[in-house]
């Protein structure tokens, strides 16, 4: 119960904000699907990995995620923690303390347990985790197209590689929407446009430096939407068993509206005798 009016009242107190900051870079669609239990195995393993030293998921249990996820208690104590006095019932929580979080990175990182569905849903995290990019300017070197200025590095840069903007020529639009034209030679008239420009015009912001990560594009895509795809999860746990349920539930009102019609049909007789 607690767990619900907090979402409902954080949603309410963000959602104008997300929409304000996001609004400048369109989202990548991604379709969650939480019975995909490798999927949420492998979100859960880059999780653990990758993310968990700096955000926490204080709301959530090992034990109830490890049962969710089909894993067994012991090979989750045994791979997935690595904290040797942590007991399967514990919360999912760190020891980085808020003081040095917020020395090192300027604010303390926030716990992610609802963080899917306060932050624009799974598909801002599934952007936001492959839009990184490397900029001198900020402290820790890297920048992020959805998230401009942001205060976190890019924990999974040895996967991914580190990305570049680039800046291309392209068509100058005119007035009506056409491309621009040199009247002489009817050659195109073009601009420099770096960055989020070039989504607007069906060009890609980013290109990846090759050989700085471990995985293809297509693997790093795959791993970034099992990440999403667990935290999706891990926002509303009990999606798993609200989704099977609701089936039983309709089958049951199937059945319940034959004998409802039937005894309205009988009282339906009475009223007209």
């Amino acid at each position: 119960m607690f767990r619900t009016i907090a979402l409902t009242l954080c949603s309410i107190a963000f959602a104008m904000g997300v929409q304000a900051s996001d609004a400048g870079y369109p989202l990548d669609h991604m379709e969650p699907d939480i019975h995909d239990q490798a999927s949420l195995q492998s979100g859960m393993q880059t999780y653990m990995n990758y993310c968990v030293g700096c955000h926490s998921l204080e709301y959530q249990r090992y034990k109830r995620t490890a049962t969710d996820l089909g894993i067994p208690d012991s090979l989750m104590l045994e791979h997935l923690v690595f904290d040797p006095e942590t007991k399967i019932g514990d919360l999912i929580e760190n020891t980085m303390s808020e003081e040095n979080a917020k020395s090192w990175f300027g604010a303390a990182p926030p716990d992610l347990t609802l963080h899917s569905n306060l932050k624009g849903g799974p598909d801002w995290l599934y952007t936001y985790l492959r839009t990184f990019y490397a900029d001198s300017s900020r402290p820790l070197g890297v920048n992020n197209l959805l998230f401009e200025n942001v205060g976190m590095p890019h924990a999974l840069v040895e996967l991914q590689g580190m990305q570049q903007k680039v800046c291309k020529q392209v068509p100058r639009l005119a007035a009506n929407g056409g491309d621009m034209r040199d009247p002489l030679n009817n050659e195109f008239i073009t601009e420099e446009l770096c960055g989020n420009d070039l989504v607007e015009r069906g060009y890609s912001p980013l290109e990846l430096v090759e050989g700085t990560g471990s995985l293809s594009s297509e693997e790093y895509d795959q791993v970034v939407y099992d990440l999403a795809n667990f935290l999706y999860y891990m926002g509303e746990p009990a999606r798993l068993d609200r989704t099977r349920i609701g089936w039983y539930v309709l089958l049951f009102l199937a059945f319940f509206y034959v004998f409802a019609w039937l005894l309205g049909r009988e009282y339906h007789k009475e009223f007209h005798k």
